[in-house]
Order: C-alpha cells, then structure tokens, then sequence
C-alpha cells in the first residue's frame, strides 16, 4: 500500500499550490482521506479529511476557508487544494487513510 503525496513546493504568501495524494494498492472508496502536516519543532496538525461514504469534509480552524480537501475514486486519488498560503502553513505535509502514509511534500511559504 502506497500513499504518495506530490505537488509541494516554495510559493510566497498569498499564493496558492495543489498538493495531490496518489493511492495505490488499496481500494480509495473504502477509506476516509486525511491530510495532516508537521513542521520542525511543532506538533503534528491535522489538516483536513474527507470521509469515504458521503465526502463529508473536516478542517482545521487554522485552514478553514483556504483549503479544499477532495477526493477522486475512479482515479484513486485525493487532493488538497491551497489558497492564500500563509507563512506558518510551511511543513511537510502527508496524506493517509488512517491506516498508512508514504513520504510528505514540503510545502514552504515566504517571501
């Protein structure tokens, strides 16, 4: 089982990255989708999850009203769509299912 999370990168504040998680031998309608992030000395946040029956949605306050969480099962994959990035939304950022979590992408803000 695979969980890979892509499309991280240095982007300055205000601006906007789609961060992708690509799902691989496991069956993406069954699971709820989350996305939580970690950034040196800090402790790990949860960022958003999507459940896997009705695409329920869940935010962190820290997030609301800037992320999109969503989730395409045809394809297996879920997605994390970024808007008016902050300088302290910097961290490295994983998907999971709850069960496992591949590599994060950094996602860097500043100036």
């Amino acid at each position: 089982v695979q969980l890979q999370a892509s499309g991280g990168g240095l982007v300055q504040p205000g601006g906007s990255l789609r961060l992708s998680c690509a799902v691989s031998g496991l069956i993406l309608d069954y699971y709820a989708i989350a996305w939580f992030r970690q950034a040196p000395g800090k402790e790990r946040e949860g960022v958003s999850c999507i459940s896997a029956n009705d695409g329920r949605t869940y935010y962190g306050d820290s997030v609301k009203g800037r992320f999109t969480i969503s989730r395409d099962n045809a394809k297996n994959t879920a997605a994390l769509q970024m808007n008016s990035l902050k300088p302290e939304d910097t961290a490295m950022y994983y998907c999971t299912n709850g069960l496992f979590r591949g590599q994060g992408t950094q996602v860097t803000v500043s100036s």
